[in-house]
């Protein structure tokens, strides 16, 4: 049975982040940090090879994608953007604690949006049509191995609504430049809806040394 197999990886590190702020479709670039802590991951870790990287639009992982994988194609993918925070957008968490607004939604739910903003069921629905498109490319062009670039949130509601075996939602949250590598088969797939979660990635350099020790 063939796989297909794909690394999620959030994006590096934005000034919006370093401020707490939240940036779902705010269209930042990495600071000069993230620049930096990225060409760090990459001299102490291995990212698995990759023939195409599908990315979110957004500059952070448009940016990232070409550090991380500089002589692999990339192609963008508009629903794997982060969620929409609306009016939430580009402001921090202790700015907003009187609004009854942030409060509301703060409670959670799948259809309770920020204002003028993006529900969980929206962003879910929009994680299964990348999925599907990002399946229906590599099955087509004959790709085996490719990379994600996108952002944590969209990762986690990834891994926790179609992922398996089954994980809090906690366990799946990934730092910047860092993610999870899964297993797709089209036959899985297209009965279940669903991809199995292989581990976490980059591994660090010496990891094979110490593994033939």
């Amino acid at each position: 049975m063939k796989g297909y197999r794909l690394q999620l990886i959030r994006h590096g590190i934005t000034q919006a982040n370093l401020d707490g702020r939240y940036i779902g479709t705010t269209d930042l670039p990495l600071c000069a940090q993230g620049t930096q802590e990225l060409y760090k991951k990459i001299e102490e870790n291995e990212y698995p090879y990759v023939q195409r990287v599908f990315s979110s639009p957004l500059k952070r992982c448009t940016q990232t994608a070409a550090l991380l994988y500089p002589n692999a194609p990339v192609t963008v993918i508009e629903e794997l953007r982060e969620m929409d925070f609306g009016l939430f957008e580009n402001k921090k968490a202790d700015e907003l604690l009187g609004d009854p607004a942030f409060k509301k939604f703060m409670q959670g739910g799948m259809d309770n949006p920020p204002p003028e903003g993006e529900s969980l069921q929206s962003v879910i629905e929009r994680c299964y049509t990348a999925l599907a498109r990002i399946i229906s490319i590599m099955m087509s062009e004959g790709l085996t191995n490719c990379a994600v670039v996108t952002h944590g949130g969209i990762i986690m509601n990834m891994l926790s609504c179609f992922g398996m075996p089954k994980a809090d939602p906690s366990q799946l949250a990934c730092d910047f430049g860092e993610g999870f590598e899964i297993l797709i088969s089209a036959s899985m797939w297209q009965r279940s809806s669903c991809f199995e979660i292989l581990g976490r990635i980059p591994f660090l350099k010496d990891e094979g040394e110490q593994d033939d020790d």
